[in-house]
């Protein structure tokens, strides 16, 4: 059986970008992908979102980031990736959905999907969030006689027209929900925490402290929290609309959801049509269950990308690369780190048999 240097699992920006750099450094390697097309989770956003909401998006290596003209950013970046695919003739295999990656012989791993399995000296995790979207427990939930989103499937602000809407979240989904829903349509906006607002604005230099904020957060093993936590929130110009009709003036957090509507810590009832669940995402990172990388504080600890459990594992597209800030960066990051845990690995099979 073929033994590849590494396999690489997600062939979102983070994972693309991991490829190439393993390419340039002459490592074996291939990338399963569960989509049956590329784009990474850009194919599945709402079709609202647009380049222009999005501002672009951060260039694969060695190539130019698509313009941010107003073309839908779940046609236009997947058409990027697969032209950058094509292009440069990366190893993807799709669609191939890892179940799980476990110790095999001769310290090596085997990734397993379905009845088909790779075995490789090292992985690059890039599975990013998209197919862990999180809702929160909270009473009655199950009560609400009317509609229930979350993000991942938010079916655009035409739908919600006339109806009264409830979104829960503190992060930039929200605000961008928001800024569509509220010219078309009563909005409640709650948050578990006052959000914070950012005052100056988002330099590369910015970014960066942002990044290494979230990188200290799984350098010490804590579940990785959002770039934008760390950076606060911005209203674009798409949204002062919504800003001059009073959507983004926030309440605390509903204590139960009830029929009708959700109801407040003071005990009124707030009636809903709708709730939008704009509550972010998990890593998904169960395939990797098998290795035992998660720390006592619930985290996968990270040295750069490098699992500290495991240094055959590298994890791109978690935590500080979870974004596009982080995204490039990680996966070259990833591909070094590949190239020294060869080395080393060669070097003590070389000592060991003389």
């Amino acid at each position: 059986m073929r033994t590849y240097d590494a396999v690489v699992v997600g062939a979102g920006q983070a994972g693309l970008s991991a490829s190439y750099h393993l390419r340039r450094l002459g490592l074996d390697h291939v990338v399963l992908d569960a989509d049956a097309t590329a784009g990474g989770a850009w194919q599945h956003r709402w079709d609202s979102l647009t380049m222009h909401d999005v501002h672009g998006v951060a260039a694969l290596p060695d190539s130019a980031a698509p313009a941010g003209d107003a073309g839908r950013a779940n046609v236009v970046v997947p058409a990027y990736f697969a032209a950058y695919e094509r292009e440069l003739d990366l190893p993807v295999l799709r669609p191939v959905a890892v179940e799980t990656v476990e110790d095999g012989p001769d310290d090596l791993l085997v990734v397993r999907a379905g009845a088909r399995s790779w075995t490789t000296r090292t992985l690059v995790n890039a599975t990013g969030t998209w197919r862990r979207p999180f809702v929160p427990r909270y009473p009655g939930t199950e009560t609400f006689r009317g509609e229930q989103w979350h993000t991942v499937a938010f079916p655009g602000p035409e739908h919600f027209r006339g109806r009264r809407v409830v979104v829960v979240g503190g992060g930039a989904s929200a605000v961008q929900h928001l800024g569509e829903l509220a010219p078309v349509t009563d909005t409640f906006w709650v948050t578990r925490r006052e959000p914070v607002w950012r005052s100056d604005d988002f330099t590369p230099d910015r970014g960066r402290e942002a990044v290494a904020l979230v990188e200290e957060r799984v350098r010490r093993g804590l579940p990785p929290a959002s770039v934008v936590s760390v950076t606060g929130l911005a209203l674009r110009p798409q949204e002062q609309e919504a800003a001059r009709l009073g959507a983004y003036e926030w309440h605390p957090m509903f204590l139960a959801v009830e029929p009708d509507g959700v109801r407040m810590p003071d005990g009124t009832l707030e009636p809903a049509d709708a709730i939008l669940w704009a509550t972010g995402f998990r890593p998904a990172v169960a395939h990797l269950a098998p290795l035992h990388l998660r720390s006592e504080l619930g985290g996968i600890r990270l040295d750069g990308t490098t699992a500290v459990a495991d240094q055959r594992v590298q994890l791109v597209g978690y935590g500080p690369s979870a974004s596009t800030i982080g995204a490039n960066r990680a996966g070259r990051v990833a591909a070094r780190s590949v190239q020294r845990y060869l080395a080393s690995a060669q070097s003590r099979s070389s000592a060991a048999s003389s």
